[in-house]
């Protein structure tokens, strides 16, 4: 899986942290708040929109009063407490980036989410000195399935795509890999554990977490393999 490769970018939410959980409790008290109604459309609507997408999409679909930012700046508020103290790496995550370290694999993040909120998440477990790069889709044109934030990451680290490796938990971030002409490593997680046929479909690896990679139990998968 590694052969070849020069740089490891990782999503953020789902893939190198646990904290996918802590989205549906945001969307619960803030629907609660302005007497919101999801459709039943929603979760697969807002799957891999960035931060500032995902607020538009708010404001749009629900014809709310406030603004962009204020919606941002309302989920900012509530969230980086609990991604500052309750969100912890993925089981074997830590190691994993010790050993890329040690071989000289530059490290980067390409995360849909807000910045202030991956530096909150990424400075309260010591993970941001591993990472040269830390590019979130709000700084690129388009959100994944989008490419972008993934060609971002790998300009920075200075890397052809096609010499950087990917882990993803869902399956527009897989396509943005993808689409950006990176292999793609598929990381199991709770929140899209339901559409794990389709995550390996897409992807070129499966992993339940990352002790498979030192097991070399991780499954060679993808709909051409």
């Amino acid at each position: 899986m590694l052969n070849g490769k020069k740089a490891v970018i990782f999503d953020m939410d789902g893939s190198l942290v646990d904290s996918m959980w802590i989205w549906p409790e945001v969307d619960r008290i803030f629907m609660a708040k302005y007497d919101l109604t999801p459709p039943d459309s929603f979760h697969k609507d807002i799957e891999g929109m960035s931060y500032t997408e995902t607020a538009r999409y708010f404001v749009e679909r629900f014809h709310m009063s406030r603004t962009v930012e204020q919606v941002m700046q309302e989920w900012r508020d509530m969230t980086i407490r609990l991604y500052a103290e309750k969100v912890y790496p993925k089981p074997g995550a830590v190691a994993f980036l010790d050993k890329m370290k040690q071989h000289g694999v530059a490290l980067g993040i390409a995360t849909s989410n807000d910045r202030a909120i991956a530096d909150a998440a990424l400075n309260a477990r010591g993970l941001a000195p591993y990472f040269k790069s830390v590019r979130t889709s709000c700084e690129v044109s388009a959100g994944k399935p989008a490419p972008d934030v993934y060609l971002k990451v790998a300009d920075d680290l200075c890397v052809d795509p096609s010499e950087c490796l990917v882990f993803e938990d869902v399956p527009n971030g897989i396509l943005a890999g993808k689409n950006a002409g990176m292999e793609v490593c598929a990381v199991d997680d709770d929140f899209s554990r339901p559409l794990e046929n389709e995550k390996k479909r897409l992807a070129d690896y499966f992993i339940r977490d990352y002790n498979d990679i030192f097991r070399h139990t991780y499954e060679r998968c993808g709909q051409d393999k």
